[in-house]
């Protein structure tokens, strides 16, 4: 069965790139060893791995996508990039220092499973960093007035905060410290809530098409629709209110520092 990301992947990299301040808190949350060898598990096409290659750091890139990896590949020829997924990774028991998941729990088939390979690979006091949003999240998106479907599908597939921490503590796994991420301007990674306070992003197929929710769940008629309103809104300028309504605290996008019992 061709992987999801083989079809994203045709020119993913266009707008999908490692955004400086988000490589910062997973280092900083991560605090690799230059002794260490560090897991980025569905690394796609590898621009956070790179990233930590570059500083020195030994690594491995796993995902299920022939398309991404080749991209990966052809960035660094440092990082050892293997076809894999999160409940089977191709690598000896207690290995592994630490891993980056980022972005990449929701595409997992199996939740409990992917957690108890990690649990596996990892070295005792290996940690995990985790970076994710949550359905709870999800749902103060200004996106929802646009494309409610098209979130509901995604909030649908993305793992609650309880899912997650159930997960990992049946798998001796703790959560050791959770952060909230707020969606900065000049984001570069274009992910899917990056045009929060840019919401004329969406209008460049490009970005939607390096996003799993447009290119993959959403209906063509509901986007095409929810962009014209938009676009309609910008002009008028409803859009500002539309978007105000949806502030909260909550977090857009989480961090979770993960660590062996």
């Amino acid at each position: 069965m061709q992987e999801k990301y083989d079809v994203i992947g045709v020119n993913y990299n266009r707008t999908r790139k490692a955004d400086p301040y988000l490589f910062e808190r997973l280092y900083h949350l991560l605090s690799p060893s230059l002794h260490g060898t560090y897991l980025d598990i569905g690394c796609g096409t590898g621009n956070y791995t790179s990233k930590f290659a570059e500083k020195g750091f030994q690594c491995i890139g796993v995902d299920p996508s022939e398309e991404m990896l080749n991209k990966a590949k052809s960035q660094n020829k440092k990082v050892t990039w293997k076809i894999g997924k999160a409940e089977n990774i191709d690598l000896p028991t207690e290995s592994i220092d630490g891993v980056i998941a980022s972005l990449t729990l929701h595409h997992w088939q199996d939740l409990t499973r992917g957690f108890s390979e990690l649990n596996r690979v990892l070295k005792p006091n290996g940690k995990v960093i985790i970076f994710t949003a949550t359905p709870a999240q999800m749902k103060g998106y200004w996106l929802n007035h646009y494309f409610p479907k098209m979130l509901i599908d995604s909030m649908i597939q993305m793992p609650s905060y309880e899912f997650i921490e159930a997960c990992l503590t049946s798998n001796n796994l703790k959560i050791d410290n959770a952060e909230n991420y707020f969606i900065q301007p000049d984001l570069q990674d274009l992910f899917l809530y990056s045009g929060k306070h840019n919401p004329k992003l969406y209008f460049d197929p490009s970005v939607r098409h390096g996003i799993s929710s447009f290119s993959s769940l959403s209906n063509a008629e509901e986007v095409e629709k929810g962009l014209k309103k938009l676009e309609k809104d910008i002009l008028s300028g409803e859009s500002n209110s539309i978007i105000k309504k949806y502030e909260n605290t909550k977090g857009d996008y989480l961090f979770m520092t993960v660590k062996k019992v």
